[in-house]
């Protein structure tokens, strides 16, 4: 780190995030039950700023998805200078005032974890409540850039199940942050499991006709459980995520179209809720090891 000098102020349009609307060549924004989740990427060379004021919104945190961005940081009217590779991340409390310059392009996957999920979590832990994040600067994290991968399609492109699928990964993000940026307290790891009444009423929550809608907090709430705990408790118990577990469904549904009637594939993947024929084929052949049309013929 070195010093630099003070940030000169520019008053500019800046969004939720204090960054400068017009320097942002991409800004995308998905809302999940807990978390909110952002993609900010500046593809030019010119410097651009980001300011945001102390609030009670909770903590950010920034995972790098592209290599050689750098930053300087302020303190007051002295700055320090970072410098992020892919996978590297940062995380920001925000009740405190925050200012950086930002030099040269940046493409930032960023999740916004609210102060209220922090208490729920903490039902979830060993030693004592967690009230936030240790503050890091362009550390390496594979396991959130791994995360933040399998994240960024569906932020760029919403499906009918995006809000289980990326409050899934959320609850992964949160639970992996906690146990290693969390003040030292560790998740709890214990095996754990869902009682059959619990197992039923999930899946039939799962199962029901409003799929888009349904939310993993919804569900264990429903368990009485935090959604870490429930998301630990449902794959000891079914061998699945949630979101695995209800494509499966899907696929079992598909197999009987394909067994026992002349259903096109298009028809088929309408009538078992894939997004089109290309998402029904992708996810039978992962579940199935052969598509729709081959396994279709091996019947016959």
């Amino acid at each position: 780190m070195t010093s630099v000098s003070a940030m000169t102020s520019i008053a500019v349009r800046s969004d939720s995030l204090g960054c400068s609307a017009g320097s942002l060549r991409h800004s995308q924004e998905l809302q999940g039950s807990d978390f909110s989740f952002y993609r900010k990427r500046v593809e030019g060379r010119e410097w651009s700023q980001v300011h945001t004021p102390p609030s009670d919104r909770g903590f950010l945190v920034g995972i790098s998805m592209a290599p050689q961005h750098r930053r300087s940081i302020f303190r007051g009217r002295q700055a320090a200078q970072f410098d992020f590779g892919a996978g590297a991340v940062y995380t920001r409390d925000f009740s405190e005032d925050y200012r950086a310059d930002l030099q040269g392009p940046f493409d930032f996957l960023l999740v916004e974890l609210p102060l209220s999920w922090f208490h729920a979590a903490s039902d979830d832990l060993r030693g004592g409540r967690v009230n936030g994040l240790c503050t890091v600067t362009g550390r390496s994290d594979p396991v959130l850039a791994h995360l933040a991968c399998a994240l960024a399609p569906a932020l760029a492109h919403p499906g009918p199940d995006s809000l289980l699928f990326i409050d899934q990964l959320g609850v992964a993000m949160g639970t992996h942050l906690l146990h290693h940026y969390g003040g030292g307290c560790a998740p709890c790891t214990r095996t754990v499991r869902l009682s059959r009444v619990h197992e039923e009423r999930a899946k039939q929550m799962l199962l029901q006709k409003d799929k888009d809608k349904v939310s993993i907090p919804e569900i264990a709430r429903e368990c009485n459980m935090s959604a870490s705990y429930f998301l630990r408790a449902f794959k000891a118990s079914t061998g699945h995520t949630p979101h695995q577990w209800l494509l499966v469904q899907r696929v079992e549904m598909a197999r009987q179209y394909l067994r026992h009637t002349e259903l096109s594939l298009a028809e088929i993947a309408l009538a078992c809720d894939f997004c089109d024929q290309s998402h029904f084929s992708r996810v039978f052949t992962q579940v199935a090891g052969t598509t729709p049309g081959a396994w279709r013929r091996s019947q016959r």
